[in-house]
């Protein structure tokens, strides 16, 4: 039996019933945060401008937009992704490196909302997508992340995967979807050099991709059965090193969603350990800035590759530069989205204390990642005194959580744009998904904003 039989099987198999409590609990917090950063993301230039697109070239009104109005499910399926990923708020998993929710849930969604299904449905489906990149994204890591955007490229199986359960697709119909998917994966990571709007394309074709993939499944659309292990497949030609016993180990007996971590800052994942650490040292004692000498940012390779800018040119960037994140930590105390702004990106204290931050490979942090995305900061000051702080955890990852209340309360920042009357409504709706009987609630129940 090949790796796509054997996922098929799985996909199959996993039950709602099935689902442990904290499966179904974790879940919906996961479907909470991604509404979130949705909506915080749904009037943003890159979205508006998708939008626009969408409303070009029309489309059945099968499915709820995000920004309010309806489209095909494939339509849908792009512009909610792409909206759940432009606030840097959305959730990650460090031994994938994917950004699961802005790819499975808009892909689940589009498919439970047009097909008026129930939210065990969907959560169900959800569980199932999350376990089925995560797998895959494990596989190819690191090596697959240096050129590829991960959550494009992985996420585009688990958005095939959840599809495929809510299509209750055969064996054979599901490794159609998962081949399809594959031969569509892409992703580049070339625009961080430009800070370009392809980051949020790329969730959005990934959640589209995986849902034109299991319809055409559906209609015994055939695809490649051993897209991934096959010698012109994805592990051969995406990755230098990977490890196909990933895939499979403990498969049905775990649930990787619980692996899932939160993002607390408004950034890149790969600044958040040093963004903790500032923060708490503008806690715990008063630095003086004039006499800090040089800032040491100890971290892993994968963090210099993406976020090693001294210069950023715009607020996207700057959620790239760990030097930008750096300073705006230790000067600000936090980096919520709000302090990602014009302002900020040229204030002349942060642009000063950037040009300390010096960011550095350690070999021994190196060699621990992705299992922990860890860093140290050692602020040297001008007397020859030196602060040093470690973490081996961001906040919000499994190993250094962040309690339920703590994400209620991030959600209602981001979607503050809603009354908070209709904010409450959607969290309580969530967080008692199972009890929905029709999820197109989820995007409709809220009048002139959504519908």
């Amino acid at each position: 039996m090949n790796l796509s039989e054997k996922l098929a099987n799985y996909i199959i198999d996993t039950n709602y019933e099935q689902l442990p409590e904290e499966v179904v609990r974790f879940t919906k917090l996961c479907i909470l945060d991604y509404f979130g950063s949705a909506i915080a993301g749904s009037t943003m230039d890159p979205i508006r401008k998708i939008d626009e697109f969408i409303k070009e070239m029309g489309g059945d009104p099968q499915a709820n937009l995000i920004t309010g109005g309806h489209s095909s499910v494939t339509q849908a399926a792009l512009l909610n992704g792409a909206s759940g990923h432009i606030v840097e708020q959305d959730d990650i998993h460090k031994g994938s490196i994917i950004h699961a929710a802005t790819v499975v849930i808009p892909a689940a969604l589009a498919i439970a909302d047009w097909k008026q299904l129930s939210g065990e449905k969907l959560i169900n489906a959800i569980a199932v997508g999350y376990e089925v990149c995560y797998r895959i994204g494990e596989a190819v890591s690191p090596s697959h992340y240096y050129y590829w955007h991960n959550t494009a490229t992985c996420g585009t199986f688990g958005a095939a995967a959840a599809v495929a359960k809510l299509l209750h697709l055969n064996n054979e119909q599901t490794v159609y979807a998962l081949g399809s998917a594959g031969t569509q994966a892409a992703g580049l990571w070339e625009f961080i050099e430009d800070g370009a709007m392809s980051k949020q394309l790329h969730p959005g074709k990934a959640a589209m991709n995986g849902v034109i993939s299991a319809l055409l499944a559906e209609k015994d659309f055939t695809a490649a059965q051993k897209i991934l292990e096959g010698k012109r497949g994805f592990f051969e030609a995406m990755s230098n090193e990977y490890d196909i016993f990933k895939i499979t180990k403990n498969l049905g007996e775990e649930y990787k969603i619980l692996e899932n971590s939160f993002k607390v800052h408004a950034s890149c994942r790969h600044t958040h350990h040093a963004m903790d650490l500032m923060i708490e040292l503008s806690e715990e004692k008063k630095i003086s800035l004039d006499q800090i000498d040089r800032i040491n940012v100890k971290t892993y390779q994968s963090a210099l590759d993406i976020t090693d800018n001294k210069a950023p040119t715009t607020q996207y960037a700057s959620k790239f530069s760990m030097q930008f994140c750096t300073a705006l930590a230790l000067l600000k105390g936090q980096g919520s989205l709000e302090d990602f702004n014009e302002k900020s990106l040229w204030d002349d204290d942060v642009r000063n204390l950037m040009d300390y931050v010096n960011v550095i490979v350690d070999p021994e942090i190196n060699n621990q990642y992705p299992e922990k995305w860890g860093a140290i900061v050692e602020i040297q000051m001008k007397s020859g005194e030196v602060i040093s702080k470690k973490t081996d955890f961001p906040k919000g990852d499994p190993d250094n959580p962040v309690s339920e209340y703590k994400l209620l309360e991030k959600f209602m920042g981001l979607a503050k744009m809603w009354d908070e009357k209709d904010r409450k409504i959607l969290s309580k709706m969530i967080l008692n998904l199972e009890q929905v009987d029709d999820t197109r609630s989820l995007l409709s129940f809220k009048k002139g904003s959504m519908v």
